[in-house]
């Protein structure tokens, strides 16, 4: 049974892009896809004040089974053999309290969040390579004409003179810019398909298309309780395809009503 100091498992999903849905006052809200794909708990590690030997209590999740198993090293297929999983391309760890474990092979489907919920978004960001001050740090260079020469995209000075006598560490320049892990916290869901298991979240999320994210419940208590330990399909309780937050407008529900005035 779900408690308030309960902490579930999260996910593993990939970026499909971006779209966009509409609140129920007209106003457009972009938000991302992210698909929950071959998502299964591969490992349980039980911490020693649990009686387990690891030194926390969390879930290996993996996403995305593996096709080229000729890729796969002998230690990591034994690892994921033990456990009779199949290969993942993606495995995360997420700490959880011991009342919320869950037997490998479990799986883990877009239901295992609800429309309206919070959740945490952690990935990489895409990675630009080496770039100039103006991109990297948004700085404005130097004129375009008036004499400038080969200095139009320059950063200019780098501090002072002979008082401090350096440059003062942390100074921006040009450098690689992204390929950072990045969190997103307090990300709204708005909603759920339950048939391809994609999840319909507000704004951007860090990384490319095809990308890996990790998803968690945010720190942002829960109105009421979330499937615990996590969904499990029942076939006399089968969800909708499609699960919307109360403030988005469905495709199947009309938009603007009209009233039928008499004729003149």
């Amino acid at each position: 049974e779900w408690q308030k100091s309960s902490k579930r498992t999260g996910a593993v999903g990939v970026k499909l892009g971006m779209s966009a849905l509409w609140l129920k006052d007209g106003r457009r809200l972009p938000v991302t896809l992210i698909q929950i794909k071959d998502c299964e708990v591969v490992q349980a590690r039980v911490a020693k004040g649990h009686g387990g030997r690891d030194p926390q209590t969390e879930l290996q999740v993996g996403a995305v089974n593996k096709l080229e198993l000729n890729q796969i090293g002998k230690a990591q297929f034994g690892h994921f053999k033990r456990f009779s999983v199949r290969p993942k391309r993606k495995v995360c760890s997420f700490p959880v309290t011991p009342d919320a474990l869950l037997t490998p092979g479990t799986p883990i489907t877009a239901a295992h969040f609800y429309p309206g919920q919070y959740v945490k978004i952690q990935g990489v960001t895409k990675d630009k390579g080496f770039q100039g001050v103006m991109k990297r740090w948004g700085m404005g260079g130097q004129p375009a004409s008036h004499g400038q020469s080969k200095t139009h995209r320059k950063m200019g000075a780098t501090g002072g003179g002979q008082d401090p006598g350096r440059v003062w560490p942390g100074k921006k320049m040009a450098g690689h810019m992204g390929n950072k892990n990045c969190t997103l916290h307090a990300v709204r869901v708005h909603r759920i398909n339950t048939k391809y298991n994609v999840l319909y979240v507000q704004g951007q999320c860090p990384g490319p298309t095809g990308g890996f994210l990790k998803i968690s419940d945010a720190w942002k208590r829960h109105p009421h309780a979330p499937p615990f330990p996590t969904h499990m399909d029942e076939p006399e309780k089968a969800l909708e395809e499609d699960l919307y937050a109360e403030n988005i407008q469905r495709f199947n529900e009309e938009s603007i009503n009209y009233e039928q005035k008499g004729k003149r």
